[in-house]
């Protein structure tokens, strides 16, 4: 499980689009955002929370405007729940030394649910690699794959881009079928 951070889309596209003369007027028209001390409005940042199985690499992946404690909880309890509808039984989680994964809430949910967490090494985000990799083809393939008009406009497409990435993508690590070909426990996955 990780959190990756991205930058809110501005009202009429952002500068990695619309080029950065147009992506500023853009953003300094952007209504109901607090701004900065040179009265810039501060667009804020999207927290994606992901979370992917080790084995088939089938990957669950939620937006959100903070990485607390309390939204990483949360969103290790729908994952967990949503992995048990497609058979997957969650036994361990492997995460960064965040703040998040160090809280008291973090410890009791795990526990809780009977989940094992392992920390990974601090500043070695290697030994967290899939989820970290997932993060890149994440940006390559939805986050900035197209130019978005707005954050809720990026924000809709997500759900249909997992979908791609779990049913229909080809994974190299599943020898070329995507990750939910690797789920034997889905029901209705057998004739």
């Amino acid at each position: 499980m990780d959190v990756t951070k991205l930058g809110n889309i501005p009202d009429g596209g952002g500068w990695r689009y619309v080029g950065r003369q147009q992506g500023e007027r853009n953003r300094s028209s952007t209504p109901d955002k607090p701004r900065n001390k040179y009265a810039n409005p501060l667009m804020g940042k999207a927290y994606v929370h992901t979370v992917i199985d080790d084995y088939s690499r089938v990957a669950h992946a939620e937006i959100h405007d903070d990485d607390t404690a309390i939204t990483a909880t949360a969103v290790l309890s729908r994952a967990v729940e949503w992995f048990g509808q497609r058979g997957v039984i969650v036994e361990r989680v492997l995460s960064d030394n965040g703040g998040a994964y160090r809280s008291h809430l973090w410890r009791d949910t795990c526990a809780e649910r009977g989940i094992t967490h392992k920390r990974t090494c601090p500043y070695r985000p290697q030994t967290n690699g899939k989820v970290e990799r997932f993060h890149r083809t994440m940006a390559d393939g939805w986050s900035y794959a197209r130019c978005y008009k707005s954050e809720s406009e990026r924000r809709g497409e997500l759900t249909g881009w997992l979908h791609y990435y779990n049913h229909h993508r080809p994974h190299t690590a599943c020898g070329g079928r995507p990750p939910f070909s690797r789920l034997i426990n889905v029901s209705g996955q057998y004739s």
